[in-house]
């Protein structure tokens, strides 16, 4: 898995962000709580989540 995490272009410098970092599997994180809890998902699972994301179809 690749050491560097990246988030979105859209944060712009914020410090309230989902930070990702990519390899076999995606890993997540808060990029408020650097050091705390990561959620790891499979490249599918990854991909079914932004494509929901993307659609609306996930509740705020």
């Amino acid at each position: 898995m690749s050491q560097e995490w990246v988030k979105s272009s859209y944060s712009s410098g914020q410090a309230n962000c989902v930070e990702v970092r990519l390899g076999e599997s995606v890993a997540q994180r808060d990029s408020k709580q650097a050091a705390g809890p990561v959620i790891t998902h499979t490249r599918e699972g990854w991909r079914t989540f932004v494509t929901s994301l993307r659609r609306g179809d996930l509740a705020s």
